[in-house]
């Protein structure tokens, strides 16, 4: 398998620590989105490596092992519990060989160890479990609020999932046997998904409700009137009542984030105004609003 620097993927120095992994991942997973590339298959490939990456640099044992063997990291626990298993052999007066491997050559070992040129007979070789994978789907708030498929590529295996409506951020949901191969016909590893949640250009999510604020000038604040509100479900009209003061909230109810694998049920969505004073103001405005201060009086 070819090695990837996963560093370089992110952009990163290997000293990078976790926020800096962190920021790197979102703002490159961000720019290499499948939404924002349709139709670009470098684009597709980028993100699926960055995704990649991320899981492994994120990880601090993942990390751990990469930065020690490379492109065979994900084989470090079957070269340790072999190295065990000699040992306890010649404890007991089993055989030399050991010493080859202890502490040496790791990518020579795999080798011998499964077919790369001197062997061990498949008789004496134990079968052990498949490496366990992480993957990270990023998901927009607007896909996170419909049950979807999502198709993406991970350890050179095609998967397909189906993402439940109102998915958590960071929520894992494991795939059982969709991670690395076993050894000496052990079982696949398992795959573990984590969705993130990309933020929102204007609607904030918390918990199963939404918020956003929307700029309503000082005449429809003042005299009434009616906005235009983009909902994650569609567009609705709002009425202004006359005199709404700055800061004003109004709830839209049941038209919030959907409740997990709660088909039908959602939370609500409140929309706060924000009262806009006008920048500037002509000598008949003023002329008006000095009447209505003295009339105030």
């Amino acid at each position: 398998m070819a090695f990837i620097d996963y560093y370089k993927v992110l952009e990163l120095d290997k000293k990078a620590d976790a926020a800096a992994i962190k920021k790197a991942y979102r703002k490159l997973a961000r720019k290499y989105h499948p939404d924002v590339n349709p139709n670009n298959e470098e684009a597709h490939k980028k993100f699926q490596q960055i995704n990649e990456a991320n899981e492994v640099l994120s990880d601090p044992e993942k990390r751990k092992k990469y930065d020690r063997y490379g492109k065979d990291w994900e084989q470090s626990d079957q070269f340790h519990a072999y190295n065990q298993q000699r040992a306890q052999q010649q404890q007991y007066g089993g055989g030399g060989g050991f010493e080859q491997f202890g502490g040496g050559d790791f990518s020579s070992f795999f080798e011998s160890m499964f077919g790369g040129g001197g062997g061990f007979q498949q008789s004496r070789r134990a079968a052990y479990k498949g490496q366990d994978l992480q993957a990270t789907l990023p998901l927009t708030l607007e896909q996170a609020m419909t049950t979807h498929k999502q198709t993406f590529t991970i350890n050179g295996k095609q998967v397909r999932i189906t993402v439940p409506a109102g998915v958590e951020h960071e929520q894992v949901i494991k795939l059982k046997g969709y991670g690395a191969p076993g050894s000496n016909g052990g079982p696949a590893g398992d795959l573990f998904i984590t969705f993130t949640i990309m933020p929102h250009k204007d609607i904030r999510r918390q918990g199963n409700d939404l918020y956003l604020t929307k700029e309503i000038d000082l005449y429809t604040a003042l005299l009434g009137g009616e906005v235009l509100i983009e909902t994650l479900s569609g567009k609705v009209k709002l009425k202004v009542q006359p005199l709404t003061q700055n800061g004003t909230k109004t709830r839209l109810k049941g038209k919030g984030y959907p409740v997990y694998k709660q088909e039908g049920m959602f939370g609500d969505f409140y929309v706060t105004y924000e009262v806009k004073l006008p920048l500037s103001l002509s000598d008949k405005q003023k002329e008006l609003l000095q009447e209505m201060k003295d009339q105030e009086k």
